[in-house]
């Protein structure tokens, strides 16, 4: 039987995903793709998800006619629609999220540990939140995950970096027309598709949106810029070199 999180401890980089339960849509509109985002952002926090909601809430209500209408390239100068209110006072975040991806069926983040259980309060605040919204959106009563998040500890810088690219580039790919195959032979033009997807980090990696999110500064040490990441996603997909690092990555 697989452990469904390995352990970890503070200053290790995690990889935890999930998906639908019996792998059905989480996503079934943007609204829900933004709701899941605003809690990236804000629930990473160390206090308690009752005290964060009703502010959330009303922000989401202030920014909702905004925010229904955003697209890839609604983020003219990097306008941030993610303020954190001053009210709150100072962040107290629990993790660094390196970087995110949203699927209509599932979601991976590359996660650093940054306090201890840090990564599980977020998870589980992110988990609970959501289904929250979702029964309530949807007038159900039921199970929105398929069971808890799982999660992988990363050991190898080689690994992470790779990782970073599945989550954030060979993600989205899958989304382009034709799928990954089509993307590999239209990298220039996938590459642009990935940018421009609004349920990803990518474009905040690179300075094109800025919903303080991700905080990258490790890999953006090892990348020093978009055209050298570009060339390493080039070669990692068009080279099948991230397969051969990272093996075949499954949501079970």
């Amino acid at each position: 039987m697989s452990v469904r999180v390995e352990p970890f401890g503070v200053g290790d980089f995690i990889h935890a995903y999930n998906q639908g339960n019996n792998k059905q849509p989480i996503f079934l509109s943007k609204t829900d793709y933004w709701y899941f985002m605003r809690g990236l952002r804000f629930f990473n926090d160390e206090r308690d998800i009752k005290e964060l909601a009703p502010c959330l809430g009303d922000l989401i209500e202030m920014k909702k006619m905004i925010l229904a209408d955003l697209g890839p390239q609604n983020f003219p100068g990097g306008r941030n629609t993610f303020e954190w209110q001053k009210e709150w006072g100072d962040p107290r975040p629990l993790t660094e999220i390196v970087s995110f991806h949203l699927s209509p069926n599932h979601f991976h983040l590359l996660l650093k540990e940054i306090i201890k259980g840090g990564v599980s309060k977020l998870m589980k605040k992110l988990g609970a939140g959501y289904a929250v919204y979702r029964n309530f959106k949807d007038k159900r009563v039921g199970t929105i995950f398929q069971g808890g998040y799982k999660g992988k500890k990363v050991t190898d810088e080689n690994y992470l970096r790779y990782l970073d690219v599945y989550i954030q580039v060979i993600n989205v790919f899958e989304l382009f027309p034709g799928g990954i195959e089509a993307a590999a032979k239209n990298f220039d033009e996938a590459f642009q598709f990935a940018l421009d997807y609004p349920f990803c980090s990518l474009g905040e990696s690179f300075g094109l949106r800025n919903l303080n999110i991700i905080k990258r500064d490790y890999l953006n040490n090892v990348f020093s810029g978009m055209e050298i990441y570009k060339e390493f996603c080039k070669d990692a997909i068009i080279n099948h070199a991230a397969r051969k690092t990272l093996g075949k990555l499954t949501m079970e």
